[in-house]
């Protein structure tokens, strides 16, 4: 009876393991499933960019490219090693690509490019596209060269998006003369079905990069494979390009930093200097109202660290879209701290990057207000009302000014000037006090009337007021 009731309880207890067993392994299987794994670094190669994008653009780890920088060793990928080089022509479709961002159909994507307000961060799109432009130019320049971004050209919202949906990222280069430059068009639109076209409503935004090609050992510029057209549709896009080209040179001839304001410019800024001394006159009534504010108090500024998780294939360079990103983020925070209200993005004017941003440097960035629509004056002296003074709207230009030190804080660089403009539904208005602010304040006069004079000629009156209309649904910021 003893023996019986022992080998009982060992059954009992061998029941009891075996269902232990199997129940620690289905809560095992179960928290594996849901759980996420923590990770000192990211999945991606590059921090934030999407991963159809990556391109293998990181071939080693940060660590052995510091090891051979600490050896003075060549620490660039094998593609960016001088070697001969194929430069006979190239057709656009090349260097075409196409990588469909899965936003709709992946929830943890939002993490990454949605922001608190349930909003599409256009400054991570703008640094994917960047990316995308780098993909692109390789495949035109073919290895052997170093490619740096040296220009962004005016962006403009075509058809806002009013739902969070699959973005399809599109370009391949569009010009290319066989010197050293290339152009780049990119383009963001809906992505629809496989197989099916897409529509001229669907896209979301078209931005051209330049891009120079430099020798991996000298840093010099060197030439790169001519461009050629083969249909009417492909010669009218170089023939864009080109007088893209010819435009941007005759722009620097006459720039502030070259020739003086014109004669009504010279005139407007003498009538705001008048006004500004008014403000300021103890026996003049006119005091200076509570929406207009100094330029040099709505500056706002950061300064971080670049470390190597943002760096480029050429390993010890920061990657120019994390550059581009970090620039527009804090001209929308100018702009929101300016008019204590949300700016709704209107544009990205063009924008240079001057020298590139060394991993490991501090990063300066500068954002003001430099100007503002309606003005505080026109040019003819009067002052501009808003055309519904119940519900006004402001257009806001942004600068942002970006320098590099190293850590040691030896001589800074300047890296690049980044513009964006915004609207905001406040009546505010900056004053300029000091020469350079005055400068600063033409400048950005002229970019605003140039990108009216541009949207002018690329949208009827209808499509501006369409645009206009669907503002406050617009899902990117």
């Amino acid at each position: 009876m003893i023996c019986k009731n022992i080998h009982i309880r060992r059954l009992l207890a061998l029941a009891s393991r075996v269902e232990a067993l199997n129940t620690h392994a289905l809560l095992k299987k179960s928290h594996f499933r849901s759980k996420r794994c923590f990770h000192a670094t990211p999945f991606r190669h590059t921090d934030g960019v999407f991963l159809g994008l990556a391109d293998n653009r990181l071939p080693m780890p940060w660590i052995e490219a510091w090891r051979l920088q600490q050896e003075g060793k060549n620490v660039a990928s094998d593609e960016a090693q001088s070697q001969k080089r194929d430069l006979r022509p190239k057709k656009m479709n090349d260097s075409y690509h196409r990588v469909v961002l899965p936003l709709g159909r992946d929830p943890w994507l939002s993490d990454t490019y949605i922001n608190s307000s349930g909003h599409i961060r256009l400054g991570t799109v703008f640094m994917d596209l960047d990316a995308l432009s780098g993909i692109i130019v390789y495949k035109h320049t073919g290895p052997g060269v170093t490619t740096v971004t040296a220009a962004l050209d005016r962006i403009t919202i075509a058809h806002p998006l009013t739902e969070i949906c699959d973005l399809e990222y599109s370009g391949q280069v569009t010009y290319a003369s066989g010197r050293s430059s290339v152009e780049i068009t990119c383009k963001v639109a809906r992505a629809r079905d496989e197989g099916e076209p897409s529509k001229p409503e669907d896209v979301l935004l078209t931005c051209t990069f330049t891009m120079v090609a430099l020798d991996p050992t000298t840093k010099k510029p060197v030439n790169i494979p001519r461009l050629d057209y083969s249909t009417p549709e492909e010669e009218k896009i170089f023939k864009a390009g080109e007088a893209k080209a010819l435009a941007k040179k005759k722009n620097l001839k006459t720039s502030l930093l070259e020739t003086e304001p014109n004669d009504p410019e010279s005139a407007l800024i003498h009538k705001i200097w008048l006004k500004q001394l008014a403000y300021h006159d103890p026996n003049n009534h006119v005091r200076q109202p509570t929406n207009v504010i100094a330029m040099a108090k709505t500056q706002l500024a950061t300064a971080s660290i670049m470390q190597p998780q943002y760096r480029n294939r050429h390993q010890t360079m920061i990657f120019g879209g994390f550059h581009l990103k970090q620039t527009f983020e804090l001209a929308f925070c100018c702009a929101a701290s300016f008019a204590h209200a949300r700016p709704t993005f209107i544009s990205a004017d063009p924008c240079t990057f001057r020298n590139p941003v060394p991993v490991g440097s501090v990063l300066y960035l500068t954002a003001t207000i430099v100007y503002t629509d309606p003005p505080l004056l026109e040019e003819d002296g009067s002052e501009p009302q808003q055309k519904d003074p119940k519900n006004p709207m402001t257009r806001l230009h942004v600068r942002v000014d970006s320098k590099v030190r190293d850590v040691e804080h030896g001589n800074a660089k300047p890296t690049g000037q980044f513009n964006y403009t915004f609207l905001v539904p406040k009546d505010v208005k900056v004053l300029p006090h000091t020469y350079q602010e005055y400068m600063m304040y033409i400048d950005a006069r002229r970019r605003v009337q140039l990108g009216d004079v541009q949207d002018r000629r690329e949208h009827t009156d209808a499509e501006l007021q369409r645009l206009k209309s669907i503002e406050n649904v617009n899902l990117t910021e």
